[in-house]
This record gives C-alpha cells, sequence and structure tokens, in this order.
C-alpha cells in the first residue's frame, strides 16, 4: 500500500521538479529508522534520508569485519610468539646430552635461599656450571651465524671462556687471588692435557686401522703463543729468587713486572686474533668447515637474550662457588687448590672435553686441536693478563707469579704438549701419555695439603698459598 500510494503521488505531480512523499511513506521510512535517531522527517526528492543510513550500516559491517581480523592476528600472533617460544625453549635446554645437569640449577638456588649446608651449595652449583658453559658456547656458534665470520670469532674468542672469566673476576672481588690462580692455571692444564689427550686417545683406539694426520701449523702458532705466555709466568717467579734477600721490596717490583707483562700478553692475544680472523684464516679454516655444514636454529634476538640469561645464571652460581669453596674443602677434607686447580676446571671445559673427543672420534683431529689448544691458548693470554688488569683497576696485588710448582707444572705441560704434536700425526699412545701427565699433577696437587695428620689431636689447617 505503501508503494502504491507513493507511485500515485509521483504520477500526480508530474509537473513538479521535487517529489515530496506522503505521511505515510515518511512514517514508514522512520519506522525503518528507529535505530538513527539523527534522520530527519522531512525526505528530500534526492532520496537522501534512505542513501543516509546506507553507509553507516557499510561501516558498522567493515568495522566488525576488521575487529574480527585484528582479534584473529592478535590471537594468531600470541601462538606463534608462544610456538616460537617453547621451540627455542626445548633447542637450548634440552638440545644438549648435559641438559639432565640443569635441575642442579633450581636446586642450588633453592639451597642457598633456605641455608642448606653450604658444601651442598658448593656441589649443587658446580653442577649446574657444566651444562650453562656448553650452552654458552652454543648462543654464541648461534650469533655468529648472523654476524658474520670476525664479530663472530671475536664473540668466541670472548665468550668462548665464559665461565673462567666470571669465576675469577668475583674471585678477584672477594680478594681470593690464590683462587684466581689456581683455577685459571687448572684451565691451561685441563686443555692441554686432559682435553687434547683424551681426545687423541679415544680418537686413536677409534680409528686403529688408518692413520690420523692433522696441519701443525695451527699447533704451531699455540705453541709459539703458549711459550711467550709461559715466559711471562717465568720472568716474575725468576725475579724473586734472583733478588732474594736485596735491601728493596721485591712484592712490589714483582708486581710491577707482572703488570707490564700482562700488557705485553694482551697485545700479543691481540696480534693472535687478527692473524686468525684476517691474514691467515686459511690456517684455521678446517675448523670452521664443520661450521658451515649447519644453519641456525636460533634466531639473532633469542639468540642474544637467551645468551644474557645463561650469563647472569652463571654468576650467580659462580657467587656460589667463590663464595662456598673453603666450606667444601674443610667438610671433604680436599685442599683448596686442588678443588680450584682439578674440579673446577674439568666442569668448567666439560662441553669442550665432550666436543673434542667427538670430533676426535670422526678423525676430525684439526677441529679437536682447535677446540684444546684454542682454549688453553685463550686462557693463558687473555684471561690471565685481563684479571692482573682488572685486579690492577680494583687495588688488588695479583701478579703473575704462580709459584715454583705451579709455574713448573704448566712449563712440563706446555713442552709435553708441543713435542707430542710435532711430527703431524697421532695415535693412542700420545693420548695415554698426556692424560698420564694430568693424573700426576692432580694427585700432586691432591697430596699437597693434608687436612687432618695420623695424630688425631692435632689437626692441620695449614693452606697453601703462593709466596708473594
Amino acid at each position: 500500500m505503501h508503494i502504491l500510494s507513493y507511485y500515485s503521488s509521483q504520477q500526480g505531480n508530474n509537473n513538479n521538479n521535487t517529489m515530496q512523499p506522503s505521511s505515510s511513506m515518511e512514517n514508514n521510512d522512520l519506522e525503518n529508522n528507529n535505530s538513527n535517531k539523527g534522520v530527519s522527517n522531512n525526505i528530500n526528492g534526492s532520496g537522501s534520508g534512505i542513501f543516509a543510513k546506507t553507509p553507516s550500516m557499510v561501516v558498522r559491517k567493515k568495522s566488525s569485519s576488521e575487529d574480527s581480523i585484528i582479534v584473529t592476528n592478535n590471537s594468531n600472533g600470541r601462538m606463534e610468539m608462544l610456538r616460537n617460544f617453547v621451540t627455542n625453549l626445548r633447542e637450548v635446554i634440552l638440545g644438549t646430552k648435559l641438559a639432565v645437569l640443569f635441575p642442579a640449577v633450581p636446586l642450588a638456588v633453592a639451597a642457598d635461599l633456605y641455608s642448606f649446608g653450604r658444601p651442598w651449595i658448593f656441589a649443587l652449583s658446580l653442577i649446574g656450571l657444566a651444562p650453562l658453559a656448553e650452552r654458552v658456547s652454543f648462543l654464541t656458534e648461534q650469533i655468529a651465524y648472523y654476524t658474520g665470520p670476525t664479530v663472530g670469532g671475536l664473540l668466541n674468542a670472548t665468550c668462548g671462556n665464559a665461565t673462567e672469566m666470571i669465576i675469577a673476576l668475583l674471585a678477584l672481588r672477594k680478594n681470593k687471588v690464590d683462587v684466581v690462580k689456581f683455577s685459571l692455571l687448572g684451565s691451561i692444564l685441563s686443555n692441554l692435557l686432559l682435553v687434547l689427550g683424551s681426545s687423541l686417545l679415544c680418537g686413536g683406539l677409534a680409528n686403529l686401522k688408518r692413520e690420523q694426520r692433522y696441519d701443525r701449523k695451527q699447533a704451531d702458532v699455540n705453541s709459539l703463543l703458549l711459550l711467550l705466555g709461559l715466559l711471562c709466568h717465568l720472568l716474575p717467579l725468576l725475579f724473586r729468587y734472583a733478588l732474594a734477600g736485596g735491601s728493596y721490596s721485591i712484592a712490589t717490583s714483582t708486581l710491577q713486572l707482572s703488570r707490564a707483562s700482562s700488557v705485553v700478553m694482551l697485545i700479543a692475544y691481540l696480534a693472535y686474533i687478527v692473524f686468525q680472523l684476517k691474514t691467515h684464516r686459511v690456517i684455521f679454516d678446517a675448523q670452521e668447515e664443520e661450521d658451515d655444514e649447519e644453519k641456525a636454529v636460533l634466531g639473532f634476538w633469542s639468540s642474544f637474550s637467551w645468551l644474557v640469561i645463561m650469563t647472569l645464571v652463571i654468576s650467580v652460581l659462580s657467587e656460589y662457588v667463590v663464595g662456598t669453596i673453603e666450606a667444601a674443602s674443610d667438610s671433604w677434607g680436599i685442599s683448596v687448590s686442588f678443588i680450584s686447580l682439578i674440579l673446577l676446571p674439568i666442569v668448567g671445559n666439560a662441553a669442550e672435553h665432550a666436543g673434542a673427543i667427538i670430533f676426535a672420534f670422526k678423525n676430525k683431529l684439526d677441529i679437536s686441536l682447535g677446540v684444546a689448544m684454542g682454549s688453553a691458548t685463550q686462557i693463558s693470554m687473555f684471561v690471565v693478563p685481563l684479571s692482573v688488569i682488572v685486579a690492577w683497576i680494583m687495588g688488588i696485588r695479583m701478579d703473575l707469579d704462580f709459584n715454583l710448582l705451579d709455574t713448573g707444572c704448566l712449563a712440563l705441560a706446555i713442552l709435553v704438549t708441543a713435542f707430542t704434536l710435532q711430527d703431524g700425526t697421532s695415535h693412542y699412545l700420545k693420548g695415554v701419555v698426556l692424560t698420564l701427565c694430568y693424573i700426576v699433577i692432580a694427585a700432586c696437587f691432591f697430596v699437597l695439603k693434608t687436612p687432618f695428620t695420623d695424630d688425631p689431636d692435632i689437626e692441620t689447617k695449614t693452606s697453601y698459598h703462593a709466596v708473594a
């Protein structure tokens, strides 16, 4: 009826330019626009009242559609972030065979919070450091995929022994110079004798029917740097013995000589980095060939974030280790020198130890040598002099005089390793000799201090300290 009325009114007013709708049509339009209160009661002939509600309807539909798209995208984004986090967590935490040791990390924190026995805190912290040290090496390798070979090499050179560096700096902060010296010396001995020796032993047994060969150039470069480091350790020791009984302070002169030698060692290590990464990269390419076969499994920022987290956790556990080492020594009846020189380096080098053995099994001795010799060179020429310089800045008197016994062990380890690697071939007997040398040195420091004598009424509390 409304439509007929509309058309009748339109036919009766053909001569008019403007069409006026009927009252019933206007009421119908108002009824159809109850939801739009801004529509005028007078609708002109242009039909603006009818089309006025169309854009608002379209806008409402478009807004609703966009909201649903945004909600869907946000939901998908959150799910994608959650999936990435779970994937990264699985890759970082469970991507190593040492993952079974990760529970020791929260247990160490809980032991400290609830004041468990200090030897328990030390033991749990020591165990927890092993997988963390391995994961730091893994994360630096992941970052190296994105930063290029030069920056990646520098990053690996800096973070390769992060655990030893953190323990040394925390021990310096507590003025435990002997712990710093023992732990760093132990890291060098562990890499040269235990890591390299067990790698040659296992590689020789796994490849009995074929001769294992390696490039001598890389071993020669590392041996030269280790001999330079040995010279810088020997001079303060010889200086002290040569000037014994003098009229002036030998300790001050030894300290000054040690600081000057540390600067020289850092310059030599910088030259070694340039030599390795720029001018003579071909000598070290054998170790990188294996890395080229692999691809990055983590993004750059994910790797960087996890690296920061792992470093912070290592700092916490290292703080526990440094603070409880004397309590563990007294409780277990083992000297601080043995714990610092043998136990701490074994934990810190656990990842390198496993990796070097695996490569030796695959008859890739160049990589095994790069891992063991490279880490020993880094400790000797970078971490040790850096510790002396940092102690200097902190006002702590740390020198390069590692005492006669310690320096003698270092000298023999470097010479035995250099002779072992001089012909460019390997067999299991070389590994046996290096490993046995490490066992003899470990036995020496184990019996160096006996906490209790045979007489139960006499308790020996003497500690082994370097003579200043």
